[in-house]
């Protein structure tokens, strides 16, 4: 049991997602989305070296002390499992902690879309898993690799910065490496992936040019690779991709991306009508249409194929806002707030539907 105890006991209690601990400041929570006080005294400056010394495991130790901050995992016994991210600010200690719930988390209590069950039984490709920090990414991943886990026998292997979600084996066969701890880094680990047998590869994050040329490697060779990635669409994340490489590299890489991409789902977290939060989800499938824009480098039309491609599977932000609208499960201000497009939502809640997507496309594709 660590010195934390009490705080983090009255932070699930109260359902925060997230701990902000601060020199000088009270603990703060995030619960349903905002800030909240904790009540607890503020931290001095030996509070937060005590703190560090008690939960920071010995093979973090270092890293923190060379480079000024560091990500691990925690388990707080009666509490459960948290992801833990330290740095300096102003040279003294902060510390975010992220609550991670304990059981896997179905695609029927996460409230998200049906599709996403489909999605879980491609075989091959990439499925990208998009948004902000906060938005709940690494959570709807747990529930595919659950579903997978449930439903398939595969070879399932991640690499993670920290592990947050513990998998048991159901169906399947899972090993779960977490860097620092089973590897030195993520450019080690994934040099050996493809030679430990995996059906279905969970890159923590696509952060740079080795994670994507490993995912597009793997997709390419039958696999089935699954992984996040900031960004605030589902059409901004091949952007962001592409991003990451020198331009004279870009052409070949987008290339790769338009032959072995599965899906790209992007999602936000808004307050439901019931006190907790519900997501509301982007969902892009690589289809021709897609295939075909990405290929052109068109990339600036995908949002149109998401808004037409609704027989195919996809939805845009707009639509799953409005869909949760009309079924009373979020306010209409609260729509508002997190649509992409605001004023395109209020017309559609007054009855007006404007075909703008198969405009655009007629004229591009």
């Amino acid at each position: 049991m660590s010195v934390l105890q009490p705080i983090l006991a009255k932070a699930v209690k109260m359902e925060a997602s997230d701990i902000h601990i601060t020199h000088d400041q009270q603990p703060i929570f995030r619960v349903h989305g905002d800030l909240t006080d904790s009540g607890f005294e503020k931290a001095t400056s030996e509070d937060l070296a005590n703190i560090i010394k008690d939960i920071i495991p010995p093979h973090v130790a270092e890293v923190y002390q060379n480079e000024h901050e560091a990500d691990f995992s925690l388990e707080e016994e009666g509490c459960g499992r948290f992801r833990v991210n330290i740095f300096n600010c102003q040279g003294e200690p902060t510390i975010v902690m992220r609550h991670v719930k304990t059981a896997i988390p179905t695609f029927e209590e996460l409230r998200v879309p049906e599709q996403l069950t489909d999605l879980a039984q491609a075989q091959r490709g990439i499925i990208l898993m998009a948004g902000t920090t906060g938005s709940g990414k690494s959570t709807t991943l747990a529930a595919i690799i659950g579903e997978i886990n449930r439903t398939q026998r595969r070879r399932i292997i991640t690499v993670e910065d920290p592990i947050e979600y513990t998998f048991k084996d159901d169906q399947s066969v899972i090993s779960q490496r977490e860097i620092g701890l089973d590897t030195l880094s993520f450019d080690k680990a994934l040099k050996h992936l493809m030679r430990q047998d995996p059906d279905v590869i969970l890159i923590g994050e696509m952060r740079d040019s080795t994670s994507i040329q490993t995912a597009l490697l793997a997709a390419e060779t039958g696999h089935l690779v699954l992984s996040t990635l900031h960004a605030g669409t589902a059409d901004q994340a091949i952007p962001r991709m592409l991003d990451v490489f020198p331009a004279a590299e870009q052409d070949q890489i987008r290339v790769g991306i338009a032959g072995n991409l599965y899906a790209i789902i992007c999602q936000r977290l808004v307050p439901d009508t019931q006190g907790g939060a519900i997501p509301v989800v982007e969902i892009m499938i690589n289809t021709s249409t897609v295939r075909k824009l990405i290929q052109k480098n068109q990339l600036d039309v995908l949002g149109a194929a998401i808004e037409t491609g609704g027989d195919d599977g996809m939805q845009t932000f707009n639509q799953s806002v409005y869909n949760h609208i009309k079924a009373g499960l979020i306010t209409e201000a609260d729509g508002m707030r997190f649509a992409t497009n605001a004023e395109s939502l209020r017309m559609n809640l007054q009855g007006i539907f404007l075909d703008e997507g198969s405009r655009i496309l007629g004229d591009m594709v």
